[in-house]
């Protein structure tokens, strides 16, 4: 008996076959758009939470128009310098209100020739004067090169260092951290000299972890040891204007890079000369 479910033509077959390819191609595609949708709006959201961040860090950490006028820190020297006179104490004398309007950094003297950098007299400690900057990598080489070997001479009385902190670097930063950092540097100065030294090391230690916000530093400050006082000073950016001026002041007197540095006065050649060679030769010329 015949049956009545009779064969699909081949007509009929391909037809169908067409069909489901063409279904299982619109689904195909109709996916594909779903994850290129979800794609492009994960992407959005990735960048508007980008966006976010650095705006809410430069909120932060720029705490308004920084003053045109301010004063030197306690260790602080009027060439715009911190003064170290052993692993613990300051010395640095400046007095007085400072702006670095008064400087021309358009018109530089060149060669360089830095204000008020200190000669230690015939038996007195060896001087070594550093304008460097916490954003600069070869001010961080330096100091993980030298700064155990600063510390003994520190220790030891044979020399004072002068610690000239610029903020060259801040074009190159969202949240003008060089100036950030210096400003930190002076708030431990005038606040916790006991902790500057600490604070030093601490500091261009963490160079390769990249920059930091205000938070990260007070944080780091107290670590070294600095008292609570270091907080609001840090956060609102009491010795910016002082930092300014250190900049300012070191450009119009042609010091163009960092780290650079003096030995009782006169330029280090940094790259030609041997650092330690340079700084025992200045200490038995003196001794």
């Amino acid at each position: 008996m015949a049956s009545n479910n009779e064969r699909p033509s081949k007509a009929e077959r391909n037809a169908n076959a067409r069909a489901q390819a063409a279904a299982r191609q619109a689904q195909l595609e109709a996916s594909q758009k779903r994850k290129s949708l979800m794609v492009k709006l994960g992407v959005l959201a990735a960048v508007v939470v980008v966006i976010a961040l650095v705006v809410a860090l430069i909120v932060q950490n720029n705490n308004g128009k920084i003053a045109e006028e301010g004063a030197i820190p306690s260790g602080g020297t009027n060439g715009g310098g911190i003064l170290v006179t052993s692993a613990t104490t300051l010395g640095g004398t400046g007095s007085g209100m400072v702006k670095a309007s008064d400087e021309d950094p358009e018109s530089p003297k060149d060669p360089a020739d830095p204000r008020d950098l200190v000669v230690g007299k015939k038996g007195e400690p060896v001087n070594i004067t550093m304008y460097v900057d916490v954003n600069c990598i070869h001010c961080a080489e330096f100091e993980a090169t030298y700064g155990e070997q600063i510390n003994n001479w520190l220790a030891d009385g044979k020399v004072t260092v002068e610690y000239r902190n610029v903020g060259f670097l801040d074009g190159g930063s969202p949240t003008n951290y060089s100036s950030r950092g210096a400003n930190a540097l002076a708030c431990v100065a005038d606040k916790s000299p006991e902790a500057y030294t600490k604070f030093v090391a601490a500091l261009w230690g963490h160079y390769s972890q990249g920059e930091m916000k205000n938070s990260e530093l007070i944080k780091m400050a107290r670590d070294s040891g600095a008292s609570d006082a270091v907080e609001s000073c840090i956060d609102k950016g009491d010795f910016r204007p002082f930092v300014a001026y250190t900049t300012a002041a070191a450009q119009a007197d042609g010091v163009r890079a960092t780290p650079t540095i003096y030995i009782q006065g006169k330029e280090f050649q940094l790259g030609t000369d041997d650092f330690v060679t340079e700084v025992e030769a200045a200490i038995k010329a003196n001794a």
